[in-house]
């Protein structure tokens, strides 16, 4: 552990389920859903047409049967008066919403990332994305103007489902001030840690993925040597 990060690679849950109560001021995380495995399996997703199983050579699908024990366990890192974030494609959304309302956030609404450019699907391609905003509490946005889409380019090459670091900081900076700890429970490429660490933020991440601790070591400690 040093001044600026820490990750690590274990299960989401059993990560979160090693830090203490109301320890957390942000959370934005980018679980692998279920319906990812959907489009695998009828082939309108290249970036993963290398998996035999529920899972791929990058990253283990995390069930929809498994959101209430994560939700849990996020809300109760969570300092009270924070905000989390979750990306998710509009199945997925119709299925975590309910629960993470369940475990005791608030939901404000789906936000929309503009890819910019065209993704998965089969039935009219992919361009957009939804990221959910919860609140634990109540916390005021640090910038009232920033419009419910967001612009930003997706990642043609990379890390599969990878994010770009200038959209997380987007968020990053709309619920969180310099000094607090931003987690990410499924970091893959760790674009939020990218943009914690560039904006004076402390950032704690974890994958399963072995692949994914590697590349987070190598980004962050660019960032810091």
């Amino acid at each position: 552990m040093n001044n600026k990060f820490n990750v690590f690679q274990m299960d989401a849950v059993d990560f979160l389920k090693t830090l203490k109560d109301d320890s957390l001021d942000l959370v934005i995380t980018d679980p692998a859903y279920e319906s990812l495995e959907k489009h695998r399996k009828v082939g309108t997703t290249t970036r993963l047409k290398n998996s035999t199983k529920s899972s791929n050579e990058w990253f283990e699908i995390f069930p929809n049967e498994r959101f209430e024990e994560l939700f849990r366990e996020i809300y109760r890192v969570m300092k009270k008066n924070t905000h989390f974030y979750l990306f998710c494609d509009q199945e997925t959304a119709f299925y975590a919403k309910p629960v993470a309302e369940k475990v005791g956030f608030k939901f404000w609404k789906p936000l929309v990332w503009d890819k910019q450019r065209i993704g998965m699907g089969y039935h009219y391609r992919a361009k957009y994305e939804f990221i959910l905003f919860f609140e634990k509490g109540k916390r005021k946005l640090n910038d009232l103007s920033i419009p419910d889409v967001l612009s930003c380019p997706r990642i043609l090459k990379g890390y599969p489902t990878e994010k770009p670091s200038k959209l997380m900081e987007i968020l990053l900076k709309q619920s969180s001030i310099a000094g607090e700890i931003v987690c990410d429970p499924f970091m893959g490429a760790c674009p939020v840690g990218v943009a914690a660490l560039e904006n004076d933020r402390f950032f704690l991440g974890n994958d399963l993925s072995k692949e994914s601790l590697r590349i987070a070591n190598e980004r962050l400690n660019s960032l810091i040597n």
